[in-house]
C-alpha cells in the first residue's frame, strides 16, 4: 500500500504536468488564431485564380499544356504532410495511417517495383518512413516553427519540372484538412496530372466580352504556377491550423484528467490518513488499556 509521502509526491508531479499541459493549451489556442487569420487571407487569393482558369480552360479549346496530360503511369511521387512536433492526439498517425493505406491499395505495384518517392514534410512523417522500407527522396523537416510561402513554391517548382521531364507521372499530396479546432479531415489530392477544372452544375461558364493581353493561352500560362503555388501553400497552412487544434483538444484533455486524477488521488489520501489516525488511536488505547490491567 502507497504511504501518505508517496502520495502526496504523486498529486504534485501531476499538479505539475497540469501546469505544462494548461499552458500548452494556451499557447496552441494563440498560434491558432493566428493560423486562422493566414488561412482566412490565404483562401480567397486561391480561390480566385482558380476562378479565373477555370473560366479560361473553359473557353480556349487550344490550350496544351503537358501538366494537364494523363499518361502512363510508371512512378508515382506521394507527398506526405506531418507535423514538427507531437503531444497532438492522433494527428500525425492518422496521415501515417492513410498513407499507408494508399500505399498497400492502389499504389502497391509502384511501391513492390521501388517506383513510389516519398516526400515528407514535417519531422514526424519523416522519422517514420526514413525508418521502413520507403523511397524518401525529400525529408523537410523543421518548416513548420518558420513557414514561409518560399518551401511552397520551391517544391512545387521540383515537382512541376520533374512531373514534365517524365521522372514522375503523378502525384498525390496528402494532409489534414482544417475545418474547425476539434475536427480535422485527413484529406488526399491528385497534384498532377491536373484534373479539369469543372465549372458547378447549373452554373454553365459563359465567355464575357473581355479583351486579353497578351492572349488567353499566355494568361493561362501565367495563372497556372501560381495556382499551384497557392494550392500548396493553402494544405500547408491547413496542415498547421489542424495541427494547432489537435494539440489545443489533446492538451485541453490532459488538463481535465490530470484535474480528476488529482481529485482520486486526494480521495486516496485522506483514507490512508484516516486509516493510519485510526490505527494510531487504537494503539494508544490498547496501551492505556494494558497499563490498566497491569
Amino acid at each position: 500500500m502507497a504511504t501518505l509521502r508517496d502520495i502526496k509526491g504523486r498529486i504534485k508531479g501531476v499538479k505539475s504536468t497540469q501546469q505544462i499541459t494548461k499552458a500548452m493549451k494556451m499557447v496552441a489556442a494563440a498560434r491558432l488564431r493566428r493560423a486562422q487569420e493566414n488561412i482566412i487571407n490565404a483562401k480567397p487569393y486561391s480561390k480566385k485564380i482558380s476562378e479565373m482558369l477555370q473560366h479560361l480552360l473553359s473557353i480556349e479549346k487550344n490550350f496544351n499544356n503537358p501538366l494537364f496530360v494523363e499518361r502512363d503511369i510508371k512512378r508515382v511521387a506521394l507527398v506526405v504532410v506531418t507535423s514538427d512536433r507531437g503531444l497532438c492526439g492522433g494527428f500525425n498517425m492518422n496521415i501515417i495511417r492513410k498513407t499507408e493505406e494508399i500505399v498497400q491499395g492502389e499504389l502497391a505495384e509502384y511501391k513492390a517495383n521501388s517506383n513510389l518517392d516519398l516526400y515528407c514534410i514535417g519531422k514526424k512523417g519523416n522519422d517514420y518512413f526514413t525508418k521502413r522500407p520507403y523511397s524518401v527522396v525529400g525529408s523537410y523537416p523543421g518548416i513548420f516553427s518558420h513557414l514561409k510561402f518560399e518551401f511552397a513554391s520551391g517544391l512545387i517548382k521540383e515537382l512541376t519540372a520533374k512531373y514534365i521531364a517524365g521522372e514522375i507521372d503523378k502525384v498525390l499530396v496528402v494532409y489534414n484538412e482544417f475545418r474547425s479546432v476539434i475536427q480535422q479531415r485527413t484529406t488526399v489530392e491528385q497534384l498532377f496530372p491536373i484534373k479539369p477544372i469543372e465549372a458547378k452544375t447549373g452554373e454553365p461558364v459563359k465567355e464575357l466580352d473581355y479583351i486579353y493581353e497578351p492572349d488567353k493561352v499566355k494568361i493561362i500560362e501565367a495563372l497556372l504556377p501560381k495556382q499551384l503555388n497557392a494550392h500548396m501553400w493553402t494544405a500547408l497552412l491547413d496542415s498547421y491550423a489542424a495541427e494547432l487544434g489537435a494539440r489545443m483538444t489533446a492538451m485541453d484533455m490532459a488538463t481535465e484528467n490530470a484535474k480528476e486524477l488529482i481529485r482520486t488521488l486526494n480521495l486516496t489520501y485522506n483514507k490512508v490518513r484516516q486509516a493510519s489516525i485510526t490505527k494510531e488511536i487504537l494503539e494508544i488505547v490498547s496501551g492505556a488499556n494494558a497499563l490498566k490491567e497491569s
